[in-house]
Formats: structure tokens, C-alpha cells, sequence
């Protein structure tokens, strides 16, 4: 039995499924990875753009680096990697999909439950009042504004230094610590608080299969090792089921 059957057949038997995914599923859809192009953008790191302290000195720096990101990922369409968890969704009786991306590009391929941690780049927050809507235009001012106080806008994402929103982290912990099976998807595992849901996983009695391109922290632990594209794995691997 080679590791794409040992993974089938661990999927197979499993009623409870938790996955995460990373940047990496989403670089199959054309989603420029958060450090791509040479970890520039008009000589800024987005390390450097995506933090409350560039927002308050420059907001209108920030909002054209999301104004750009929003229009490359208006284009980017879910690839089979996300079709393949919507058909696992479906024969798995406990599903829950845990994402650090903020494209939508999983609610867009039909998955119902989703636990988008890092929040979503097409969601707004006011920096004033607090209200919180989705808006996909790709035409918003500048700087855009509340409707209903006038408030200044910003991305309902999580920046760096700012904590997840509490109860999403307690349902994706809860996810993890409750799964027979934990599927991690083109992640590096590097990134905290996310990277510590395998190991929740693993430690509470779950099998972890790893699908990405190359080995990862988690990688010498983990039941499963498959490295390759998740869009010609996953479409492989619930097939099977």
C-alpha cells in the first residue's frame, strides 16, 4: 500500500474530518502567495504594510495594496483542490474547514463549513463603529467610509500583531481537538496560532496527513506524507470515497 492509499483508506474510515488550509491551495487558482514577487510590492514587504501601525500612519498606502490584491483575487476562480473538500464535505458526517486564506476562493467552490480565521479581504470593518459587511467592488473610493457613521473602513483580515477573533479560534481548536482525521493543505506550518492545530490534532488521538509541496515542520510526525499539488492530490485522494 503506497501513502496515497493509506491516506484513502484513513479517510475512508473516518466520520469526523477537520482540515486546514494555507496559501498554498489557493497558489493553484493564480492567488499570488503572501510573499510572492519577490516579497515586494512598490518597494514595500506586505510585512511592512499588513499591521495597524501602517494603517494608522498610511491608509491610503494600505488600501492600494488592498485595492490591488482584491483585483488580482476577483479574477482567481477555485481550482479542483477546493472542489475536492466541498465532495468531501458531502460524505463526511462531521466536516469543519479551517482557512488561514481570506480569498473566499473555498465559499466560492461551494463549502459550507468554513472557519476563515484570518478573516476575509472582502469584508470591511470600521475602524469607528465597528460594523462589519461584505463588499466586493472593485471600484471603492481610496478610502472608503462607513455607511453608517462615516467612519473610516478597513480589511476585516487579521494583520500582524493583532489577535484571531476569539471564537473562531475556539471552534477551529475544538474542530481539531474532536477530529479523527486532520488533512492539512498547502500550509508551512510555521505561522502561529494555526500551525499548533496539527499538533492539537495529533496529541488528542487524531491521524494528521500533510499535503503540500515540500516537507514541513510537521512533516517527520505525521501519519501521511504527500508532496505534490493539492489540486492533482485531493482530487485523488476523495475520489476513493
Amino acid at each position: 500500500m503506497d501513502d496515497l492509499e493509506r491516506a484513502q483508506d484513513i479517510l475512508a474510515r473516518a466520520e469526523r474530518i477537520t482540515v486546514l488550509t494555507g496559501a498554498g491551495i489557493s497558489a493553484e487558482s493564480g492567488v499570488p502567495t503572501f510573499r510572492g514577487a519577490g516579497g515586494l510590492w512598490e518597494n514595500h514587504r506586505p510585512e511592512e504594510l499588513a499591521t495597524p501601525q501602517a494603517f494608522a500612519r498610511d491608509p491610503e498606502l494600505v488600501w492600494r495594496w488592498y485595492h490591488w490584491r482584491r483585483g488580482l483575487i476577483a479574477r482567481c476562480r477555485p481550482n479542483p483542490a477546493h472542489r475536492a473538500l466541498v465532495a468531501l464535505e458531502r460524505c463526511t458526517p462531521r466536516f469543519t474547514l479551517i482557512t488561514q486564506n481570506v480569498d473566499g476562493l473555498h465559499q466560492a467552490a461551494g463549502s459550507r463549513q468554513v472557519l476563515p480565521i484570518h478573516g476575509s479581504i472582502w469584508h470591511l470593518r470600521c475602524t469607528a463603529c465597528g460594523t462589519v459587511r461584505e463588499d466586493r467592488r472593485l471600484d471603492l473610493p481610496a478610502l472608503p467610509t462607513c455607511d453608517d457613521c462615516g467612519g473610516l473602513l478597513r480589511p476585516d483580515v487579521v494583520w500582524f500583531g493583532e489577535s484571531l477573533d476569539p471564537e473562531l479560534l475556539q471552534r477551529a481548536w475544538q474542530a481539531a481537538h474532536q477530529a479523527e482525521v486532520m488533512l492539512v493543505v498547502g500550509t508551512s506550518a510555521v505561522v502561529q496560532p494555526a500551525a499548533g492545530l496539527a499538533q492539537v490534532a495529533h496529541e488528542a488521538g487524531a491521524a494528521v496527513i500533510e499535503v503540500n509541496l515540500e516537507p514541513t515542520p510537521n512533516s517527520g510526525w505525521v501519519e501521511v506524507v504527500l508532496l505534490g499539488k493539492a489540486g492533482e492530490i485531493l482530487p485523488r485522494l476523495v475520489e476513493a470515497l
